[in-house]
């Protein structure tokens, strides 16, 4: 049987996907134990032990300062940004993505405005917004915001515009406004559009998360990686790294299981 034709079940999906990963924590664990072999307080490849003892004294010592556990402060405060980030980016894709998508006036008017927007690099409005918005958290959560939103937003207002031309005729013909049409024909089609988008804007939300983070922040995953990294703690953070990637996978995830169960007819089920 051809490559092409070969179908996996989900446990060899499983099987297959954890492979690459294990080699690669392997390769490491060799490299590792050969630098500490010929220099046992080398500190670019920390062994596991060296890790765990990092990571213990942040995940259940108290910080003698704040007096709170530093790796779930940090964890907290980069959730809240991001989850605030990524709320109001989808809340915008999804209102201003159907408006501009469904209505052409608005599509002409607005639409090479948020193609503009969409190709500045994020990172150099950075200095702009901790001008004009400060070190606070509020430039934290534009800087996600204006990374990921025009993006969102040109993807819903593109998957909107590109919805059978057919559908939108025979709503008219029963009588229904653009109102109507947006709200029963195109909000409905633009649903799983959008989990999709998020799931995409998962990667560079982070990157712009951590970023912000590392330039202004007294608390935050990003904030403690470039913190001890003058130290050249990579006993932490590695670790830190590692969380990281474990959240976004885990989010990742969650947003699919969530377009399955809630959109089953846009992934194929039933065909």
């Amino acid at each position: 049987m051809r490559w092409v034709n070969r179908q996996i079940d989900r446990k060899d999906r499983l099987l297959l996907g954890a492979a690459p990963i294990l080699l690669l924590v392997l390769v490491y664990l060799v490299l590792a134990a050969q630098r500490h072999a010929a220099n046992p307080f080398d500190k670019i490849l920390p062994l596991p032990d060296g890790m765990a003892k990092a990571m213990a004294a942040l995940l259940f010592e108290p910080d003698q300062l704040s007096g709170n556990f530093v790796f779930w402060a940090d964890t907290l405060a980069s959730l809240e940004r991001l989850g605030l980030g990524l709320g109001i980016a989808t809340l915008m894709a999804l209102l201003v993505g159907l408006v501009v998508g469904l209505l052409p006036p608005v599509r002409a008017t607005f639409g090479p405005l948020i193609t503009g927007i969409a190709v500045i690099p994020p990172i150099a409005l950075l200095p702009i917004l901790f001008i004009a918005l400060g070190l606070g958290e509020t430039s934290k959560v534009a800087l996600i915001v204006i990374g990921i939103a025009p993006v969102m937003i040109r993807d819903i207002a593109a998957h909107v515009a590109a919805l059978p031309r057919e559908q939108i005729i025979k709503a008219q013909t029963l009588g229904a406004s653009s109102w109507q049409i947006l709200i029963r024909v195109a909000l409905p089609q633009a649903m799983p559009r959008l989990l999709h988008a998020i799931r995409l804007s998962l990667g560079p939300a982070w990157v712009f998360l951590i970023s912000a983070e590392a330039i202004a922040a007294d608390v935050g995953l990003g904030y403690r990686i470039f913190l001890v990294r003058r130290y050249l703690s990579m006993d932490v953070i590695i670790p830190y790294v590692a969380w990281i990637a474990l959240l976004a996978i885990a989010m990742d995830v969650a947003l699919s299981t969530l377009s399955r169960k809630a959109f089953p007819w846009a992934h194929g089920a039933g065909h």
